[in-house]
This record gives structure tokens, C-alpha cells and sequence, in this order.
């Protein structure tokens, strides 16, 4: 049994074919990660097992606007990538019934293919969509793909993996 963020409150799977969707409070509760790296703002629609919709609104105070690049200001591809895979990672975590914890986390592992077909700027809303095509052995495949008014900005397939945070002493 999985038990909630406050491990007091049992928690289940939630049925495939039930859609979800999640504002930022519901988000930090299915993500470890925290400002400056939560990259996820809301998520549009989660299907349990199957795929899940979400969006970043693109600022100019993201911190790494200053220095990429100063004169014309570019969302890193890399960070794109992050946000995909924090988009497949809320996937995961709703398909398990689980939440993260400080023992429990969901790892990037793996990516494949992965492009980059436009520039993202400050002002731009990024639509971050993961499919679930695989789970075997603990390690999660998803097809992911952001994009931009409609246009493909970045794609990839990546992996994702449990694991455990050790207790340290």
C-alpha cells in the first residue's frame, strides 16, 4: 500500500481512463522538485497509464535568461528536456498511486532521439505532453514531445526509474 505526502493517508492507483488535471499546489505535492527547477506550472490533463498534458509559462525571469543569451534570450533545450521528463514523472507517480517522498523518487535515466526543432522564448507557453509506451522491470519509456502555439519545439523518448534515497549515518 502507498501512502500519501503526510504518510497518514493510504493512497491508490488512480483508475486508467479517469482524467486528471492538476493546478500548481496539486503539481508540488507529485514532484520533489522546488523553484528554481520545477518546471511543471499545470497539468491540463493526466490519464493513469496512458499519457498526461501540461504547461510551463516561459518568463524572462527564468534565472538562466541573463546568460542565455543576453541579447536574445533563449529556453535552454536541455531544460526542456527536464520539463519533459518532470512531465512523465507526474505520469509515473499517478499511475503507481504513489507520491514522492524523501525516500521515494522517480530518476531521468535514459533519453533517446532527442531533438530540437524551434527556439523557446520568454512569453512562449509550453504544452508538454509524455505518452506511456512501455513499463518492464521498474524502468518507465515514455514518448515525449513539447510544443509551442501548436508547433513541435522538442521531442524525445525517455526513461524513467525508482529509486530510493539512502538514509545517511
Amino acid at each position: 500500500m502507498s501512502e500519501s505526502t503526510d504518510n497518514k493517508v493510504p493512497v491508490s492507483p488512480v483508475p486508467t481512463g479517469d482524467v486528471l488535471t492538476m493546478d500548481i499546489h496539486e503539481v508540488m505535492r507529485r514532484l520533489p522538485h522546488r523553484y528554481p527547477f520545477l518546471l511543471v506550472d499545470r497539468v491540463l490533463e493526466c490519464v493513469s497509464g496512458k499519457h498526461i498534458t501540461a504547461l510551463k509559462n516561459v518568463t524572462i525571469n527564468e534565472p538562466f535568461f541573463p546568460g542565455h543569451f543576453p541579447h536574445r534570450p533563449v529556453f535552454p533545450g536541455v531544460i526542456i528536456l527536464e520539463a519533459l521528463a518532470q512531465t512523465a514523472g507526474i505520469l509515473a507517480f499517478v499511475t503507481a498511486g504513489v507520491y514522492p517522498d524523501e525516500h521515494r523518487q522517480l530518476y531521468f535515466v535514459g533519453i533517446d532521439n532527442a531533438r530540437f526543432r524551434r527556439p523557446v522564448e520568454p512569453g512562449d507557453q509550453l504544452i508538454l505532453k509524455a505518452t506511456l509506451t512501455r513499463s518492464i522491470r521498474g524502468i518507465w519509456k515514455f514518448s515525449t514531445i513539447a510544443e509551442v502555439n501548436g508547433e513541435e519545439a522538442t521531442s524525445a523518448e525517455m526513461m524513467v526509474a525508482p529509486g530510493e534515497t539512502r538514509k545517511s549515518g
